[in-house]
């Protein structure tokens, strides 16, 4: 057996502990997928990136509806939404009659719950330290900014909010 005589200087540590962000792609795709799940209503929608956590995915989609019905919709409405990006889902998980549908896409994964089975899971608890992408932008949000504040600097001023 022959000595390893190769040892890993500071640079090579440094290195490891780069962080790794989504691929543009995963990033326009989850965007996609919030936009979908929100023509149906769907709410609480949060893009999380995982990519420097996880080998196998970039970005989940987390989102909540309030039926079985609305649950449907919004899982058909991304499916189709994406598909028009030639993009199918690689695996899919659950129902809606179960309260949760996962769509695997690869490089994103849309975790859609009933309020009762999101509060369950607990993805918000799980993966509550990783960066947040803006839902229509894709932007990396600021850690120290709600997803509610980070909206309200999206919304267009109002007419009728004017005196």
């Amino acid at each position: 057996m022959v000595p390893c005589t190769e040892t890993l200087n500071d640079q090579d540590l440094d290195d490891q502990d780069e962080d790794v962000p989504a691929t543009e792609e995963a990033v326009m795709l989850a965007v996609a997928a919030a936009d979908a799940a929100d023509d149906v209503r769907a709410t609480d929608l949060e893009i999380l990136d995982v990519a420097d956590l996880l080998a196998v995915v970039d970005v989940f989609l987390v989102g909540t509806t309030a039926s079985d019905r609305q649950l449907k919709a919004a899982t058909e409405r991304i499916e189709e939404r994406l598909r028009d990006r030639d993009r199918k889902p690689l695996r899919r998980e659950g129902t809606p009659a179960s309260g949760w549908v996962l769509l695997d896409y690869g490089d994103l994964v849309c975790h859609l719950f009933s309020d009762e089975q999101r509060d369950f899971y607990g993805l918000d608890r799980l993966w509550a330290d990783v960066p947040r992408r803006d839902r229509v932008t894709g932007e990396t949000l600021d850690p120290a900014m709600p997803p509610a504040a980070a909206a309200l600097l999206r919304e267009p001023d109002r007419e009728d909010l004017e005196p």
